[in-house]
């Protein structure tokens, strides 16, 4: 029987052994309402107070700043819908990229449908969004800006120090920044109240934490309509009893990826090295960006189907994906491949193997092989 490599880390990770014994933990002794006033509900209401404050903590924020949600998902609308519900009288222009998440794509298309003009800007050879291109598209009307930290699909990494300080000056009145983070938080250095970000999504099952969790970075004096009303929970934002094993879950998770966060970073570097030295001899285009998120590496193989691929290395024990998994089931071009000015035989030959701090060496490089393998046989069968 093989064993299992799994390199589908982008689309989600395995929980960390630590936050599960946590979580099991908490649905055993920590089963009551945060909102109850006994013992037992204090008790509830004090996980999530540690989780909040670890979150801000990692941050680098306050914990008023932090709202729980269901994930990377719900931040986003949040974000996105709340600033143009507040704040539309502003001004009626909104500004994404090409390539972002299609939580942030779908979301800016409803807008648009309510009146808001969208500016989607062009990436460079690298999927970046570029200060002096971001700098072009600000007008007198802009109120939003959204863009994403690390690329889901092939990791290129926007420079948000920079765009911030472009977005400062930009606008009648300084348009809000919104950063989808789900991909770069507990991975690569996030300082959004330190850069002069407004509001970050964030995603607890991208970081060994459980699924279900998130949390969105709401920088004070922005004040932002709910989406769903009821007991007031999360200071109004968010109502509904709160998810305390879930977000005691990502509390520790988040606190066990900033710990070894740096120290992780050279580690997958050399994974994604020794990937590809796996497929020394193979015919394929890397899709990623040298100085990319070495979490994400996008390849593609002119000439096969990415899904035949995926399939055929799932049978060999290896896992890996053809892009978002929230959209790889709908058959759909990849938008982002595309936005690279990829041709259709590359966009549909590609697959995205994603990595985790989890992973070793030898599974990286034996999964490199193993795809070599894979590409050789139906190469042979397709001739």
């Amino acid at each position: 029987m093989n064993v299992a490599i799994y390199l589908d880390n982008s689309a989600t990770t395995k929980p960390h052994p630590q936050v599960i014994e946590a979580m099991l933990s908490l649905l055993q002794e920590n089963y009551g309402n945060p909102s109850s006033l006994h013992t037992i509900g204090q008790r509830a209401e004090r996980v999530v107070t540690k989780a909040r404050r670890d979150l801000a903590g990692v941050l680098g924020v306050k914990e008023k700043e932090i709202i729980f949600t269901s994930g990377g998902t719900e931040s986003n609308n949040m974000a996105l819908q709340g600033v143009v519900r507040a704040y539309g009288n502003r001004g009626r222009h909104i500004i994404t990229s090409r390539i972002e998440h299609p939580s942030i794509l779908e979301v800016f298309k409803e807008l648009e449908d309510r009146g808001f003009r969208a500016t989607y800007l062009e990436v460079d050879g690298d999927g970046r969004i570029t200060p002096d291109r971001l700098a072009k598209a600000l007008e007198p009307e802009t109120i939003l800006v959204s863009l994403f930290h690390v690329n889901n699909e092939i990791g290129s990494i926007n420079p948000l120090p920079e765009l911030a300080q472009v977005v400062a000056q930009g606008g009648r009145q300084r348009p809000f920044f919104h950063v989808d983070a789900v991909q770069s938080f507990g991975k690569l250095p996030l300082k959004p109240a330190k850069w002069g970000i407004d509001l970050v999504s964030i995603s607890g099952h991208k970081i060994h934490g459980p699924k279900g969790t998130g949390a969105l970075y709401l920088r004070e004096g922005l004040a932002i309509p709910p989406l769903l009303l009821g007991g007031g929970q999360e200071g109004g934002l968010r109502s509904g009893t709160e998810n305390v094993v879930g977000i005691g879950g990502l509390g520790l998770a988040a606190l066990l990826a900033e710990e070894e966060r740096e120290g992780a970073l050279p580690k997958v570097a050399k994974l994604r090295r020794v990937f590809l030295e796996g497929l020394e001899g193979s015919s394929y285009r890397l899709n990623s960006p040298d100085g990319g998120s070495p979490y994400i590496l996008n390849l593609s193989f002119p000439g096969y189907r990415g899904e035949v691929l995926v399939h055929a290395l799932a049978e060999k024990g290896v896992y890996v994906s053809t892009g978002s998994a929230c959209s790889s089931r709908a058959h759909k071009q990849s938008h982002v491949l595309e936005s690279l000015g990829l041709s259709p035989e590359e966009i549909a030959g590609a697959i995205r193997v994603s990595f985790s701090r989890t992973n070793s060496p030898e599974e990286a490089q034996r999964a490199g092989k193993i795809l070599a393998g894979v590409a050789a046989e139906l190469g042979e069968f397709m001739g």
